[in-house]
């Protein structure tokens, strides 16, 4: 079995930027991930199915998916439930930070740099439509479903329920939502968790710009309830790749400070705290029992609802 990713994939974000509804980008990213693990996904779904999750050693090769194994080396068990019974929360980081987005085009990339990276949008909007891609999903599952967004303290807030409409006040939430201020992540989640009593899975999306001193303990905490947590860590590229070349004066979205910045002097340096950084963040988690999962503006969404369908079947 080799280490090939499945082979379908959806429109490429910045594509997706132009369906116009949130409503039907998230149907065309959710039908299209359902129908890449099944051949269609109206064919072989009972009215009881609730979800697929990894094959673990023990379980029923009866409910293995033979056509998904061939497709994408991946095994999968096909779970049916009449009704999973899970709260979701997807928690979504719309401070400033989060409305950055590199434009290739207006930098060219150094002679022994070839290549270029490829237009992306904004990690706000990246995230916006993971937000709703899950709350699309979930509902479908049945599940009761909620968002809260961010920056320095909570913005907005839809209790998770399951209900007619639901989906659709969390849709058009998504679609007002404006860019927020600076961010304070840790000091945001601490409010968050005063108000997630009831156990939940929280779904994180953010660009985690904060030390992970002080990020940690706030994720602690949000685990502390009971709660099920997977941590969507949404990128530029460029924040990673630094491609860079001329000097220019580099200035902070959140606070408007500006610093001249010779980007080959730095570019080894801020590589390598940027993977400190990176690696930090995930270590925490996975020794804690937090899922992570860092996805970059150019990626098509299907490894984040894998990711999500992982935890998902995990949570009793």
């Amino acid at each position: 079995m080799n280490d090939a990713r499945p082979t379908f994939r959806f429109l490429r974000p910045e594509v997706l930027a132009k369906i116009a509804s949130l409503e039907l980008l998230a149907r065309t990213v959710v039908e299209g991930f359902l129908a890449g693990l099944h051949r269609s996904p109206r064919t072989g779904f009972s009215m009881d199915f609730a979800e697929y999750r990894p094959y673990m050693p023990g379980d029923d090769l009866r409910y293995l998916d033979w056509k998904v194994l061939a497709r994408t080396d991946r095994t999968y068990i096909k779970k049916f439930r009449g009704d999973t019974n899970t709260r979701v929360y997807v928690l979504l980081d719309v401070s400033a930070s989060m409305t950055y987005r590199w434009a290739p085009q207006a930098i060219s990339r150094s002679p022994g740099d070839p290549g270029r990276l490829p237009p992306a949008i904004e990690k706000r909007e990246y995230a916006c439509y993971l937000a709703a891609s899950l709350a699309y999903l979930a509902t479908r599952q049945n599940d009761a479903v909620g968002l809260i967004t961010f920056d320095r303290g909570i913005v907005d807030s839809i209790p998770a329920r399951l209900r007619p409409g639901q989906l659709h006040r969390i849709l058009s939430a998504l679609e007002r939502m404006k860019p927020g201020g600076i961010s304070a992540i840790s000091e945001a989640l601490r409010r968050i968790a005063e108000r997630l009593r009831r156990r939940s899975l929280v779904v994180l999306l953010s660009d985690l710009y904060e030390p992970p001193e002080t990020l940690g303990p706030a994720l602690r905490l949000l685990r502390a309830h009971g709660q099920d947590l997977i941590v969507f860590q949404i990128l530029d590229e460029s924040e990673v790749e630094f491609p860079f070349t001329e000097a220019a004066r580099f200035v902070d979205i959140e606070t408007g400070e500006d610093v001249p910045v010779a980007p080959e002097a730095l570019r080894a340096s801020y590589r390598e705290a940027v993977r400190r950084h990176l690696d930090e963040i995930e270590g925490f988690c996975r020794a804690h029992g937090i899922g992570y999962q860092r996805m970059f503006t150019t990626q098509p969404l299907d490894e984040a609802l894998f990711a999500y369908l992982g935890r998902r079947a995990r949570w009793p």
